[in-house]
C-alpha cells in the first residue's frame, strides 16, 4: 500500500467528519491496514471497502 494513498483516504475522512478523535486518527496513521490483508488484496489497502481476508470473513472498510 502506498503511504501516500492512505494518508488521502485518512484526510478525506477527517474533512468528512468521519474521523474526529484525534486518538483515531493517530491509530490509522500508525497501524499500516495492509498488513492484516492477504498479499493478493494489499495494494488495494487505501480504499474505503472490505476486503476478504479468507475462510469467509472479512476485514471492515476503514470507518466508512
Amino acid at each position: 500500500m502506498e503511504k501516500q494513498a492512505w494518508e488521502g483516504l485518512v484526510q478525506r475522512l477527517i474533512r468528512e467528519g468521519v474521523l474526529r478523535s484525534p486518538q483515531v486518527v493517530r491509530a490509522l496513521r500508525r497501524v499500516p491496514r495492509d498488513s492484516f490483508l492477504p498479499e493478493r488484496v494489499k495494494a488495494h489497502a487505501a480504499l474505503d471497502s472490505p476486503f476478504p481476508i479468507g475462510f469467509g470473513q472479512t476485514i471492515s472498510a476503514p470507518l466508512s
